[in-house]
């Protein structure tokens, strides 16, 4: 169930919010035009959103290897005292984006960003090897079917997520960045200020007309760098309490099939076919968002029934000690 502390504004703005944050000189202005509210209100519910621990932050989603960064998801196991200092470790990392325990063997999850070039295998033992874990491996991504965090905060379900199946699989390579865009990307990762006119003081700081960094957003996203402008959403605060990355034994003729089965489900924020090893056989991923655990089972069950995949497992998290965007400094 959504969070009952928000009324129908609230709701609409945050799927708005979601969506695509408007690229445009009053954005909170043009926000108040498609809820029928005045600018001052939208920020002041958006303020309160915050406060609230709701709303994380408004800023670009960047695609890290369209900025030449590597990246991959990592799993441990982690036990007893060692935990705390593992927590500490890992979240200090400037390039770890999220940080999950989960209810598995394989109990400390993170994914990882490094600038390319560098090396994946020596970061992950220097970064890992004061935690003393018992295992350790990393499982990069092979193809990508979806990546698009949303929660349908709107119980009506008349404001469109937005969201479609998504059928990359090619992992997109890194993209030629003039001097000027490096230093618009470096400075647009920030939370959008909370002002009539956010992207007017940003272009400020960049010596730019407001309008040319404007277009220069609208081409980062033709371009695939930035991938959306949005809200990233504490989706427990929102009501959304349980999520579970998914995991299925899938043979090679089967992970187009369900991947992008499970790349329109609007439930799904992520779905990947990733690199196994010899401690993890589980190639297809997805992470499953509902109210419960058990609408969660529900999902994964209904794919089982329709790929005929019976081999998986639902790992929820117990506690997130990180949950970020990463700032990527190109």
């Amino acid at each position: 169930m959504v969070s009952t502390n928000l009324n129908g504004i609230d709701r609409k703005l945050l799927n708005l919010l979601q969506a695509e944050f408007p690229l445009t000189v009053e954005p909170y202005a043009d926000l108040g035009l498609q809820l029928g509210i005045e600018a001052d209100e939208v920020l002041h519910r958006i303020g309160q959103l915050k406060t609230e621990g709701i709303i994380r932050q408004i800023s670009p989603v960047l695609d890290a290897r369209s900025l030449g960064y590597q990246t991959t998801l990592v799993a441990m196991r982690v036990t007893g005292s060692r935990l705390d200092g593992a927590e500490r470790v890992i979240a200090n990392h400037p390039g770890v984006s999220h940080g999950y325990e989960r209810n598995h063997n394989f109990n400390f999850w993170f994914t990882l960003a490094i600038p390319h070039g560098a090396d994946m295998e020596s970061e992950l033992e220097q970064l890992t090897g004061p935690i003393g874990a018992e295992a350790v491996f990393a499982l990069p991504a092979i193809k990508l079917f979806k990546l698009r965090a949303y929660f349908d905060m709107d119980e009506d379900g008349q404001t469109a997520d937005g969201t479609v199946a998504q059928s990359d699989e090619v992992l997109p390579g890194a993209v030629e960045l003039s001097q000027t865009d490096r230093l618009v990307i470096n400075k647009l990762q920030q939370d959008i200020p909370l002002i009539p006119r956010p992207f007017t003081a940003i272009s400020a700081q960049l010596g730019m007309d407001v309008d040319d960094l404007l277009v220069k957003c609208q081409l980062f996203k033709q371009r695939g760098i930035i991938r959306r402008f949005g809200a990233a959403i504490n989706h427990r605060q929102a009501g959304f309490q349980a999520n579970a990355m998914t995991c299925w034994m899938a043979p090679p003729s089967m992970v187009d099939i369900a991947g992008q089965k499970l790349a329109s489900l609007r439930e799904v924020s992520h779905c990947y076919e990733r690199k196994t090893n010899p401690l993890w056989q589980y190639n297809l991923f997805a992470m499953i968002h509902g109210h419960s655990r058990e609408a969660c089972r529900e999902i994964a069950d209904k794919m089982t029934c329709e790929t005929g995949l019976t081999d998986y497992v639902l790992l929820f998290s117990t506690k997130e000690f990180k949950k970020t965007r990463v700032k990527y400094l190109v």
